[in-house]
């Protein structure tokens, strides 16, 4: 079987899917499935949404496009403002998009018309993150302006945080985004549909008890794929933080020095400056150690973001080699080790050509954080 591979459980994503779903509907919450990760992989999107998700959230209309001829007909929401460059592709074929200019609500509004098409616009508001949105002050000015320009539809606003400066969602601004959604409604005497707080990061704020307050979409990527939230890496109770595996294949194994020696310079990929203790040859008192190279490397995964077996831990990568150390028995030539992944981890072994997928079908087993 070939390796590395991504194993991919079906069924403890639908699990997963199911489960938030179901949470934040007695919350009422509708849940977009944020498939980036996963470079919108058709057979983990249909997984979604036969378990009750309602659209699914691409950054790239490449991949919007993708599942498109997949033959998905679930709304499509493109969660990056679209490029200048890209709106005639954007109208034709996502539903909504997340948008913070007005010089883009007015392309995709010239081009709704041209198309014949009415598109529906998520207004961005930033509340401390520092990556996109509308600063408050000016969000009534933009509202003004969207409502004026044809062939949109006001879907609501939302905002991001987490995702820059990992600013947490907490009572202060998600209540600043319910009072911004009334003001905004009795302003200009209108419903919003969607009041969207954010992504797997206001997990943890809800479950320890938040008052969603307006709040009625979320969108989710990394809680459905990992069963974690993102700002404390947490396992989240009830969900499988391995429906997704790496597997990658010892192909070097030795008893080496646990010391480096000779002149040390920088690597390909250091980002300190050098330890310049390294000796001129290998420490006479230094203990061996068991080493393995595995064929797996930073131009596929980020090592950082991969969890080790027990007994097995992580001493450095380069572009194709991963380095690591076994403290149990001896690892051979040959064999295979299966590595959780963080999200950073998971999206680069999803963009990886040499990365291959295999999908796993069985019993699901018992939730970690059951």
């Amino acid at each position: 079987m070939s390796a590395p591979r991504l194993e991919i459980h079906l069924e403890r994503l639908h699990h997963n899917a199911r489960t938030l779903v179901e949470r934040l509907a007695h919350k009422g919450i509708a849940v977009t499935g944020v498939s980036k990760a996963t470079l919108g992989l058709a057979e983990i999107v249909r997984t979604w949404v036969a378990a009750g998700v309602g659209s699914i959230g691409e950054s790239r209309i490449e991949t919007i496009e993708a599942l498109g001829r997949s033959g998905m007909a679930v709304p499509m929401l493109l969660i990056r403002s679209p490029m200048l460059s890209q709106v005639e592709r954007v109208v034709a074929h996502a539903a909504i998009s997340c948008n913070s200019e007005v010089r883009v609500l007015e392309a995709l509004a010239a081009t709704a018309a041209h198309q014949g098409l009415r598109h529906g616009v998520l207004l961005m508001v930033e509340l401390g993150d520092l990556r996109e949105g509308i600063l408050p002050v000016d969000l009534e000015q933009v509202v003004r302006r969207t409502l004026a320009l044809p062939n949109l539809l006001l879907m609501g606003i939302g905002t991001n945080l987490g995702c820059q400066h990992g600013i947490a969602p907490d009572a202060i601004n998600m209540a600043e985004l319910s009072r911004l959604t009334t003001a905004l409604e009795r302003r200009f005497t209108l419903r919003l549909p969607w009041c969207s707080g954010g992504n797997s990061a206001n997990l943890p704020w809800l479950a320890a008890g938040g008052d969603p307050g307006r709040i009625n979409h979320l969108r989710l990527g990394e809680a459905l794929l990992l069963g974690r939230e993102p700002l404390g890496r947490t396992t989240i109770p009830g969900l499988y933080t391995d429906a997704i595996t790496l597997v990658a294949e010892v192909i070097e194994a030795k008893a080496k020095p646990s010391q480096a020696w000779g002149d040390r310079r920088h690597t390909s990929f250091s980002t300190a400056s050098p330890d310049a203790r390294a000796g001129p040859q290998p420490c006479a008192d230094a203990p061996a150690v068991q080493r393995a190279l595995l064929a797996l490397g930073e131009q596929d995964v980020d090592p950082a973001g991969l969890t080790p077996p027990a007994g097995v831990s992580i001493r450095g990568a380069s572009s194709d080699h991963l380095v690591v150390e076994s403290t149990g028995r001896p690892l051979q030539v040959g064999d295979e080790q299966r590595y959780q992944l963080s999200y950073s981890a998971l999206l680069r072994a999803m963009t990886s050509p040499f990365v291959s997928r295999r999908f796993v079908t069985g019993p699901c087993g018992r939730p970690q954080g059951s």
